[in-house]
């Protein structure tokens, strides 16, 4: 696979010798927020989602993919719904991480695929190919600075708590949950995590797809890199973001979905 990422960087660089390092965005949000329906708007306005996943500029990864394998005891206490799967701890962070640096080398990265049944990951994988942009969404992206300081954009997708529980038929997270009391236990904690790292977004997105607004402008955006911005990448900066490295020595250190 690895000889198959370097041919496809190279025939898209062919008149350069430079690796370009794609424009990684991080989109954030509380559950049932729409942060994936926000992911799919984008990749369909920008005519992705009609392309084969071999020849796209643009990809999505999610957070959901990267859920620890629970312990029998851990499991044990899913089957009750008392484990909260929205918790930091919930995440294999450091799969996270090394997943997000073979991307910026331009290489093709085999995705887990976690079974929620099992609460354990099934031995197949999801292939995705290296591409010019990267959107990465999940409810807890932005909480590690380690992982943060990777985006050069980051969006939160800010949706009503009302709203979010209303499509609790719907959540991947929660569903095992016995009551509705329970229910809005679960989310009163789980908003601990990610209403903090809000302050960290570029752009804050309210109403999910249905802002199409703030969508159309990101999407704007996206298209000035594919179609110009990445050959500036080179030097350090895309579009008056400076690379992730670059970045993370200028940032005060400071403290998952």
């Amino acid at each position: 696979m690895a000889g198959d990422s370097e041919a496809h960087l190279r025939d898209r660089d062919e008149n350069t010798n430079v690796i370009r390092q794609p424009f990684l965005i991080g989109v954030s949000g509380g559950t049932a927020s729409g942060k994936s329906s926000v992911c799919e708007k984008i990749m369909e306005l920008l005519g992705q989602n009609k392309i084969d996943h071999h020849q796209r500029q643009v990809a999505i990864l999610s957070q959901d993919s990267f859920y620890k394998v629970l312990t029998p005891e851990q499991k044990a206490k899913a089957q009750k719904g008392q484990f909260n799967f929205d918790h930091p701890d919930a995440f294999d962070s450091e799969l996270i991480m090394q997943t997000l640096r073979q991307i910026l080398q331009g290489k093709a990265v085999q995705i887990p695929v976690y079974d929620f049944v099992t609460h354990s990951r099934k031995e197949e994988f999801v292939m995705v190919y290296p591409a010019d942009v990267v959107l990465f969404e999940g409810i807890l992206m932005f909480y590690s600075q380690e992982i943060r300081d990777l985006f050069q954009m980051k969006l939160f997708v800010d949706t009503d708590p009302d709203t979010r529980l209303s499509r609790r038929g719907v959540l991947s997270n929660i569903t095992d949950c016995t009551s509705d009391q329970e229910k809005m236990f679960n989310s009163s904690i789980v908003s601990l995590y990610f209403y903090q790292t809000k302050k960290y977004a570029d752009v804050i997105i309210p109403r999910g797809a249905d802002n199409l607004v703030a969508i159309n402008l990101i999407v704007q955006h996206i298209q000035d890199i594919l179609n110009g911005g990445l050959n500036k990448r080179h030097n350090g900066c895309t579009n008056g973001h400076s690379t992730p490295r670059q970045r993370r020595t200028s940032e005060s250190s400071s403290r998952p979905h």
